[in-house]
């Protein structure tokens, strides 16, 4: 008897499981996004098996300068004579290290943060939310670029950069959510059995809301890589000629007329690639709450 209630919960639980994916599979336009994006990422890894980094990517041949899509160069070639297509693939790679980075680190902060402010409240609480509120005051980008200047341009200032400038609001994000789930029955049912306040939290809080943070993450992924984008744009991030989309751009501004290749590709790169992740996100918010179901 003992085992059938055992195997009734592990087949609920997989029931569960079943359904939220059942329900993101049925959004095809999430699922071919999906698909996309994890078409993105394999080949942002593997492109270093069938793209030499010194010769087609930093490497400049002045012969070559400013070409057209052709056989040879299928995105055309920049202003150093670099392979636009080579330069795209790699940029990927920076991209998502930004997004999916900078977004697993500024999301595991704010869950600490907002976990433990919504959990002890009080004076705790009020001031925690205070500063934040004053972090928040401040525009985004001002705040991106007061933290580039004071530490310097390169991956890993940009990197510290966006994580403490997004921290604020997936903080008020995540303190939301745990207050929700902090005011439950079966949390009270825990104090009263003696946990400890650090099991209750990583154990029985962060757990139940992780679907809504998830969530947010993955439609955050798209804002960070475009954040990215911008601060190597006006050229306080990574510097040429490491291929990053957003200096790219910037290299291309000053051949528009003349070769709007240079602009185009990176470009199309950057919205579709963002688009994937907002698409995703918001495929998994139906897919993990019915209340947005139609």
């Amino acid at each position: 008897m003992y085992s059938k209630k055992k195997k009734y919960v592990t087949k609920a639980a997989t029931s569960h499981g079943q359904d939220i994916w059942r329900n993101f599979r049925a959004n095809r336009l999430a699922l071919a996004a999906a698909v996309v994006l994890l078409l993105i990422i394999i080949m942002a890894l593997a492109c270093e098996l069938f793209i030499d980094y010194d010769t087609q990517v930093v490497g400049m041949d002045p012969r070559a300068r400013l070409q057209g899509p052709s056989a040879e160069h299928w995105f055309g070639t920049d202003s150093a004579g670099r392979d636009l297509f080579a330069r795209v693939l790699y940029g990927t790679r920076y991209s998502l290290i930004f997004g999916i980075g900078c977004t697993f680190f500024s999301m595991l902060l704010g869950c600490l943060l907002g976990a433990t402010a919504a959990y002890y409240g009080g004076v705790y609480d009020a001031i925690l939310m205070r500063v934040l509120d004053a972090l928040m005051c401040i525009p985004y980008m001002l705040l991106l670029l007061m933290i580039v200047a004071v530490m310097g341009r390169g991956i890993y200032p940009m990197i510290l950069a966006i994580t403490i400038a997004s921290v604020p609001g997936y903080t008020r994000i995540v303190r939301s959510v745990v207050l929700s789930v902090a005011q439950q029955d079966f949390i009270e049912a825990a104090r009263s059995c003696g946990s400890t306040d650090r099991y209750i939290v990583l154990h029985h809080i962060l757990p139940n809301a992780v679907g809504p943070i998830i969530v947010d993450a993955m439609m955050s992924i798209a804002s960070t890589i475009m954040s990215a984008a911008g601060l190597s744009y006006i050229g306080m991030g990574i510097q040429p000629p490491t291929p990053e989309w957003g200096n790219m751009l910037s290299d291309a501004m000053k051949y528009m007329r003349t070769n709007p290749s240079m602009a185009i590709f990176p470009g199309v790169a950057l919205v579709i690639t963002a688009l994937c992740f907002n698409l995703v996100g918001d495929g998994m918010a139906d897919a993990i709450d019915p209340r947005r179901r139609k």
